[in-house]
């Protein structure tokens, strides 16, 4: 049984078999969720297959559960995610009738090390004995049940991989392709050319409506399409202090630095008080008045507030600094002295053997060949400490060998108690220091590299946050406006109590981020709701920020982005074709010298350029279709004007220089088959593309 509950801690086996982790399910529980507005069976379909409702709601309590602290509408989400890319990828591998025998599934739980490394399935020689695994499942039922369950998704996973496999066997390079790269590489034009620059137009010139961008945005439907949105704008009620409510706690603060007068009951008369100045009990004192906890600890400069930083460093051993502003909170510090050392730098080259727990071993051996290479290494960087970072890069078998085997600033006893024999090193040793130690890691030849000082400061912090009569005020204001706005033109009502409306959020139904307030899910479910109308006002408080009035404004069902977020994109596009056009109109001449005349500019030469880098001199930057049309003319034969990525040029081919034939284009096809590497991870977003997804999730409160 111990085995069984040491492979459940690791239910997500399948993560490491597919990247995008598409089958990664975890262990069901079946503990519900909750209770939900609808009777709904399925929570969606894909291309005609329906996702129970019931199996989906497990499946995301189980995500919210694994401990990643993600909120229950991302847990929606990603399992969404997993179930249409299972129904795709399933119904490809039905269609091509994909089969896994026992040996691949087998394979794939073995993927697993608390499977697959497990000594108990290991035989005399360390390799996986299947009749072990085999034996342990059937005799043991919870394991066998388990093992069970399991095979489904391991039978997925296992598809996949030869799915995968398929796919990039199907992709290949031919010659042909591996010569037009060379050709690209090595051919070369020379040219005049002639460019009127759209910049030559300024853009108040040329006009673009919203339906030129609708019209745009419809034949290019495949990079614009989007899900439904709601477009809601709103207006934020901040709950901060005051001016006043800032000044009265800076006063408390400034208060406690003398001492008071107090009445004593029992004696009947007055005690005085030590103030911080005279407390003879620091951490009782500030325990007492601070909204954070006396801290003991030395700490570096870089680690004080940066703008107070050098005054508070600098202050000795009793002096007071403040009251100052420290984030949300005003403060008053007090020096408890100074030490030296508190935090060290050092760096080191890992020597692991084997049977240490070193992180990325490169090579095998015992612990007494890892302690001659140690020494060995020792002796190089103490005769030349200059090439301790080199051999950190090729002999540590730490990870830290990328920085040069640098692990940054720590203090004392900060690392792991395993690292002692580390730490006393460094903290007892000074800067430059050359040393090896040893610990469970392996041998470490260390280096210290720096030290820091650092002070003790007894530090009174308290929140500045609204008073109570601040936060009476800011409700009163936000209800107003809620209750005018509902009636009234909202920006006119905004406008009247002295608001701000901030720049409208395009929201799709599932999202959880609301513009610059992050996660706030309540108000884009609101928008969805069915019972909401639009032009419907409603407040939201939002617990630490304040009261957002919000307004349902309008809707965009066309299965296109909003105009308003695709004009930052479309509109320059348009703009320079309808320049285009005027510029076109100006270029005429029988001449590349009386065309360059017409537009005003000088005739200019492109020497030595390139297909594969078709840039024109001058900072003009890339223009394939510039350079693709001198291509393809003949020596001393003028193009037609052409439009360009920065504006319409006129070419005139000078000379082609063909790069001479090459019997082998291997090289060439090596580097087209890297480009195209990553074409299988495109399959998906494909099959999604073309499926007829139906999603219900909104219908049970997501």
């Amino acid at each position: 049984m111990a085995v069984l509950a040491k492979i459940r801690q690791r239910s997500a086996l399948l993560i490491g078999v597919i990247a995008l982790a598409l089958f990664a399910f975890i262990i069901q529980d079946l503990i519900g969720k909750g209770t939900f507005s609808q009777s709904s069976k399925d929570v969606g379909s894909i291309d005609g297959k329906d996702i129970s409702f019931e199996d989906f709601r497990v499946k995301v309590s189980n995500v919210e559960k694994s401990g990643q602290g993600i909120s229950s509408t991302e847990a929606a989400n990603r399992v969404w995610d997993q179930e249409v890319s299972i129904a795709l990828l399933s119904a490809q591998f039905d269609k091509l009738g994909l089969r896994v025998g026992e040996k691949h599934l087998i394979e794939v739980l073995k993927s697993d090390p608390n499977i697959g490394k497990n000594p108990m399935f290991l035989n005399a020689a360390g390799v996986f004995d299947v009749a072990k695994f085999k034996n342990y499942v059937n005799t043991t039922p919870d394991a066998k049940q388990y093992i069970a369950d399991k095979e489904k998704d391991a039978g997925l996973n296992a598809k996949y991989q030869i799915y995968n496999t398929l796919v990039k066997s199907g992709l290949y390079t031919t010659a042909s392709e591996g010569k037009f790269k060379y050709e690209m590489e090595a051919n070369k034009v020379n040219f005049a050319y002639a460019a009127g620059l759209y910049s030559s137009i300024k853009d108040s010139e040329v006009k673009i409506s919203d339906s030129d961008i609708v019209d745009y945005m419809k034949k290019n439907e495949k990079k614009f399409k989007a899900d439904e949105t709601r477009e809601i704008q709103y207006v934020l009620v901040e709950d901060k202090a005051s001016k006043e409510d800032e000044a009265e706690i800076k006063a408390r603060i400034t208060a406690l630095l003398s001492g008071s007068v107090v009445y004593n009951a029992k004696t009947g008369k007055n005690d005085t008080l030590a103030g911080f100045r005279n407390a003879t009990n620091i951490a009782e004192f500030v325990n007492a008045n601070s909204d954070i906890p006396y801290d003991s600890t030395y700490v570096a400069k870089n680690s004080l507030p940066a703008v107070d930083a050098d005054k508070l460093f600098s202050l000795p051993a009793g002096a007071i600094y403040g009251p100052y502003v420290y984030g949300k909170y005003y403060a008053i510090s007090k020096s408890l002295g100074f030490k030296a050392g508190v935090n060290a730098k050092a760096s080191h080259i890992v020597i692991g053997y084997e049977g240490s727990q070193t992180q990325n071993p490169k090579e095998k051996r015992t612990k007494e060949e890892a302690k001659a290479k140690a020494e060995e290494i020792l002796a190089q960087v103490q005769a030349n400490p200059d090439s301790f970072m080199m051999l950190a890069f090729t002999s540590s078998d730490d990870a830290s060998a990328q920085q040069g085997g640098d692990v940054g600033y720590f203090g004392q006893n900060q690392l792991p108690s395993a690292l002692k024999p580390f730490n006393d090193f460094v903290f007892n040793n000074g800067i430059g220091k050359i040393g090896l130690v040893e610990t469970p890691f392996g041998f470490h030849i260390i280096k210290i590299t720096d030290k820091q000082d650092g002070i003790r400061l007894a530090t009174i912090a308290q929140k500045i946050e609204p008073s109570e009569a601040t936060s009476d005020k800011v409700f009163t204001l936000a209800t107003k406006f809620e209750m005018q706005a509902a009636d009234k033109d909202f920006n006119a009502t905004a406008k009247e109590l002295g608001l701000k409306v901030a720049a409208p959020v395009s929201a799709k139904a599932m999202d959880e981020a609301f513009g610059p307030l992050g996660n706030q899910r309540n108000i884009v479910r609101w928008a969805f709701d069915k019972e909401t109308s639009i032009g419907d006002v409603k407040r939201f408080e939002l617990a630490n920020i304040g009261h957002v009035i919000a307004q349902y404004k309008s809707e965009n069902k066309s299965g296109l982005v909003s105009v308003s977020l695709a004009r930052p994109y479309v509109e320059p596009i348009l703009k320079n074709k309808k320049k285009a056009e005027m510029l076109k109109a100006k270029m005429t001449g029988s001449s590349i010298e009386a065309i360059a005349k017409s537009v005003g500019v000088a005739v200019q030469q492109a020497a030595n350029v390139t297909l594969d880098n078709p840039v024109l001199p001058g900072g003009v930057g890339q223009e394939p279709k510039v350079v693709g049309n001198a291509f393809a003319l003949s020596p001393n034969k003028v193009s037609a004007p052409i439009e360009g990525n920065t504006g319409v040029y006129v070419v005139k081919n000078i000379s082609t220089v063909k790069a001479p034939a090459l019997a082998n284009h291997a090289e060439y096809v090596a580097k087209v088959k890297a480009q195209s590497a990553s074409d299988a991870s495109r399959i998906l977003p494909a099959l999604k593309n073309n499926a007829k997804i139906e999603d219900n999730r909104l219908q049970f409160n997501y």
